[in-house]
């Protein structure tokens, strides 16, 4: 299951690392584009998350595993020989369907029929993997490209999901179906309206922030997102029900999440560039120095355990977020100068923001749902980590993209200008051109990391007023004259 787990989330951050290879190989992709190869698997993975737990349960989860295994492998497979970019894109979003498949039923085929005993120890392995994979990610995909092509990255990764594969079919046990509705209508309006939002953020800086396709796409977003929120209200069994958000411990956690993660995301798409294009490591090189955000991530949750004893739940919840955020403006001051230490320091801060926040945010979600809905508070945490990802990349990518192109030296500009480094230094061989183009891009990184920086920021205040008073942080109000029940929640950091 681990080994599964590894393979859907590393993916991430090994293509993350692939942007300077793929943006110089012969498909010569635009920067649009390459978002896209990114952000398409990311937003399919997001949407697919909570049906994808529903068809487990009731076509049985260990086909389910063994299905979406196969399509994710069928995608990476289709990526590896990809002749145009459109394919590419097109076997990233179907090994991203394949991945929600297998993301949510390992946890369920691990812990079911498990004695209380060893479940805790094995969501905790799970859950450890699940920050592991992206470190991995990092090195095994920088290791690939560095000995390889970008192409490498997935012809690579093809044995290692075939194996996972067969140990699943072998290992995994057949459990008993349950039925639950599949909500395919639900299913459909919310991932257009999420595809429509991001084309929409995505082809701002090429087509025009008020061009028809982007305005169009604004609306269509609105639209069919509207139809969601209409669709869930009038069903019987929603797929995930917006009432739940009228609860302020809820609304808490899921805008929380998605904003830690639009950050973290933010700065894992211009990780692998700037260690590449500004700083000249090689692939392999700039994976070895993400290794501190990892131990960021570890230290987090120790972190917070200290700093709830000293200040309470709610004020730890809302400082992880600010650290996240200073650690996003530390990032924005680096330079093609700067040294490593630096820019490390800002990665690492990013990372331990992220792990104080999160422990804390799940549990207020989790202990304001009644234990049968449990099921719904995990999907719901799934889905905003995931949709905060995607959204984390499309922003960070068009706010680069849209300072890199109105920064580049004189020559360069114009109809045609190049909207990727890789693309600018096909264009000119002058020292000193090459030298604006790597300032034109952290340019970019400057506006896109303080932007998400003071979006997280203001989120983190909301988060405050929204979180739960007191050390019982995810209990809802009780009315007066009733007895509230006893929160048998595990502790965040002891999870």
């Amino acid at each position: 299951m681990c080994l599964c787990v590894t393979l859907v989330v590393g993916m991430v951050s090994a293509v993350n690392l692939a942007i300077p290879a793929l943006s110089a190989s012969a498909l010569r992709p635009s920067a649009a584009q390459v978002v896209w190869v990114v952000d398409g698997y990311v937003v399919v993975f997001a949407c697919l998350l909570i049906p994808a737990g529903a068809l487990a349960d009731r076509a049985g989860r260990k086909g389910t595993l063994l299905s979406g295994m196969g399509v994710f492998t069928l995608g990476s497979l289709l990526c590896a020989p990809a002749p145009h970019v459109g394919v590419l894109i097109a076997g990233r979003a179907l090994s991203g369907a394949g991945a929600a498949a297998v993301l949510p039923t390992t946890l369920a085929l691990l812990v079911d029929g498990v004695p209380e005993a060893r479940r805790q120890r094995a969501v905790a392995v799970w859950a450890s993997m699940t920050g592991l994979a992206a470190v991995l990610g990092n090195l095994g995909g920088g290791a690939a490209i560095q000995y390889g092509t970008w192409r490498g990255l997935f012809w690579c990764l093809l044995p290692l999901a075939l194996l996972a594969l067969a140990l699943a079919a072998v290992a995994a046990p057949v459990t008993d179906r349950h039925p639950r509705p599949l909500a395919p209508g639900s299913t459909a309006l919310l991932t257009a309206g999420f595809l429509a939002l991001l084309y929409g953020i995505v082809a701002g800086p090429q087509s025009g922030w008020t061009s028809r396709p982007v305005l169009a796409a604004a609306a269509a977003a609105a639209l069919l997102l509207y139809g969601w929120v209409r669709h869930e209200l009038r069903s019987p069994h929603p797929l995930l029900d917006p009432r739940l958000f009228l609860r302020p411990a809820v609304r808490a956690g899921a805008v929380g999440m998605a904003a830690l993660f639009l950050g973290m995301f933010g700065l894992m798409y211009v990780n692998g560039q700037y260690l590449q294009y500004a700083k000249g490591y090689g692939a392999l090189g700039a994976g070895v120095r993400l290794l501190p955000m990892a131990a960021g991530l570890l230290a987090g949750p120790r972190c917070g355990l200290l700093l709830e004893r000293r200040a309470g739940r709610r004020a730890t919840a809302a400082g992880g977020m600010l650290v996240l955020a200073s650690g996003l403006c530390v990032v924005s001051t680096v330079t093609a100068h700067t040294p490593y230490a630096v820019y490390g320091l800002g990665a690492t801060l990013t990372a331990l923001g992220c792990g104080i926040a999160t422990p804390l945010l799940s549990h207020a979600m989790m202990s304001a749902l009644p234990p049968e809905r449990a099921g719904t508070g995990s999907g719901l945490q799934s889905l905003a980590r995931e949709l905060g990802s995607a959204l984390g990349i499309a922003v960070s990518g068009t706010l680069v993209t849209a300072v890199f192109t109105a920064r580049l030296p004189a020559p360069l500009r114009g109809p045609e200008a190049p909207s990727t480094v890789a693309e600018a230094r096909t264009r000119t061989a002058e020292p000193g051109q090459l030298e604006a183009v790597v300032h034109a891009f952290t340019d970019g990184m400057h506006t896109a990391m303080w932007a998400l920086a003071a979006l997280i920021a203001l989120t983190a205040l909301a988060v405050a007023l929204w979180f739960p008073p007191g050390h019982r942080a995810g209990l809802p109000h009780q009315p007066s004259g009733q007895t509230p029940h006893h929160d048998e929640t595990p502790h965040p950091y002891r999870t």
